[in-house]
């Protein structure tokens, strides 16, 4: 319960404590792979802190690797990242009356761990104050912001000193699955993450990745046609 600041941050800290053991390896894992790709550690370091979103990272990193060109690079990262827009329309009924430099703040700090843990929290709280719910969301990355760029920085010192033993790559698939799951509460939504699986594997063969793009548009519309299907059967 949001009942003081204290708890609201409390509450954000506490749950944002699972994330933690899958944030270090993931950022690991980017420094390790933008050292591998032939980057210096401040372009390495620049990268997750101004983008920080470790799915568009490594999506402009392998296609800067594939020699992509550079509009290709910037457009597949930003549609790996359109869930962001999303993430803040679901966000806005919550903190919309937020101060701007606050909005701002949360933009940046919005990503899908944070959002994962606070759209849930702020519609259990619907009635609690814009301050507590934003007290909520930013305690939510304390540790997990700074973990983020500590691990990048590591991964990129130590670079191919790390042995495959350490299998780093667990906690992509594994952060994901964690964040997608309990959300998979509707058969629409079953039905659009079914539907994104199958053509993305099917359709990888295409040049810069762009089968996501496509594979991720058509899954919207599968999920959105069984929302239509199932309302028009009530």
């Amino acid at each position: 319960m949001f009942t003081s600041m204290n708890a609201a941050m409390r509450r954000g800290l506490l749950d944002s404590l699972p994330f933690l053991l899958v944030v270090v390896p993931f950022g690991m894992l980017f420094g390790v792979a933008a050292t591998e790709a032939g980057l210096p550690i401040a372009q390495t370091m620049g990268f997750s802190f101004l983008v920080i979103a470790g799915a568009a990272q490594f999506t402009a990193l392998q296609l800067l690797q594939d020699n992509a060109p550079i509009v290709i690079v910037l457009l597949t990262s930003l549609a790996v990242n359109l869930r962001m827009a999303m993430y803040s329309a679901a966000l806005a009924p919550h903190l919309g009356e937020a101060k701007l430099w606050q909005k701002a703040c949360a933009a940046y700090l919005m990503i899908d761990q944070s959002y994962a843990l606070a759209h849930p929290a702020f519609e259990r709280e619907r009635a609690a104050p814009v301050r507590f719910k934003l007290a909520y969301f930013f305690s939510t990355m304390i540790f997990m912001a700074p973990l983020w760029y500590l691990s990048t920085f590591f991964g990129a010192r130590l670079g191919a000193a790390v042995p495959d033993s350490f299998a780093l790559d667990f906690a992509v698939p594994i952060t994901f699955l964690a964040l997608v799951a309990p959300g998979l509460r509707s058969l629409p939504h079953v039905v659009a993450a079914g539907t994104s699986v199958v053509l993305a594997l099917a359709l990888s063969w295409i040049p810069y990745s762009l089968g996501l793009i496509v594979a991720a548009l058509i899954a919207m519309s599968a999920g959105a046609q069984t929302e239509l299907w199932l309302e028009r059967r009530k």
